[in-house]
């Protein structure tokens, strides 16, 4: 293998999950189509909209009845049925970007340890890893049930650290998040790299500067033998 020879100082890599290994983005906005022609609409992107607003959370079902309530949509059991669809639908379009499964079954023959940091919660963290077929790469899982906060609050990277018994400058932490993965990491002294093909969110991407900037998951194992 090209990369056989990778060996430390980084010993284990740490991955954000959505955006990151695969495109939830995508499949939200998919999902949202699903849900608004069940609904007898055909604006999927008008509710994804919903799922972008700061008053709910990124994947709350409040957002799809918000939706219904302002186009005065007769629940009658449909909420409950449309959330079921944008779950089902979600899921059923999940799968790996080009190259993150071949990166990661480069990563483990070379010997690195891989674990997530996620804002999901335990278990849809666990079904869409699973959907991928990635979950098998990855040793440990921090999710944001198992630390009550979300990124870019430093104690998901330090629960990380200590479950993989991990010191920050053994860690190099993959992420398509400038505000949520790169600048927690850059104040932890973690090396970074920034995802820059999962990012569809940053308007101003240089605000917060990477260690390394990628294009698509491939590129990660120069990296590492740069830093070896």
């Amino acid at each position: 293998m090209a990369f056989k020879n990778l060996q430390k100082p980084i010993t284990t890599v740490l991955f954000d999950m959505d955006n990151t290994l695969f495109d939830l983005v995508g499949a939200q906005i998919t999902s949202c189509h699903a849900v608004a022609e069940y609904l007898g609409n055909d604006d999927g992107n008008a509710l994804f909209d919903y799922f972008l607003r700061p008053v709910r959370g990124f994947e709350s079902h409040e957002n799809i009845l918000d939706y219904m309530n302002d186009r005065s949509l007769s629940h009658n059991g449909m909420y409950k049925e449309a959330c079921r669809i944008y779950e089902i639908e979600k899921l059923k379009h999940i799968t790996p970007y080009s190259g993150v499964m071949e990166t990661l079954e480069l990563l483990r023959e070379c010997g690195y340890t891989m674990g997530i940091v996620t804002d999901a919660h335990s278990k849809d963290a666990t079904l869409r890893l699973e959907k991928a077929g990635l979950l098998p790469f990855f040793c440990g899982m921090v999710t944001y049930d198992m630390v009550g906060v979300k990124k870019p609050d430093p104690d998901p990277f330090l629960f990380a650290l200590e479950m993989m018994k991990a010191k920050t400058n053994e860690v190099l932490l993959v992420g398509d998040s400038p505000r949520r993965d790169i600048e927690p990491c850059r104040l932890l002294g973690i090396c970074s790299v920034y995802a820059r093909y999962g990012d569809r969110f940053s308007d101003d991407r240089s605000e917060f500067a990477a260690d390394f900037t990628i294009d698509a998951m491939d590129e990660l194992p120069g990296i590492l033998a740069r830093l070896s």
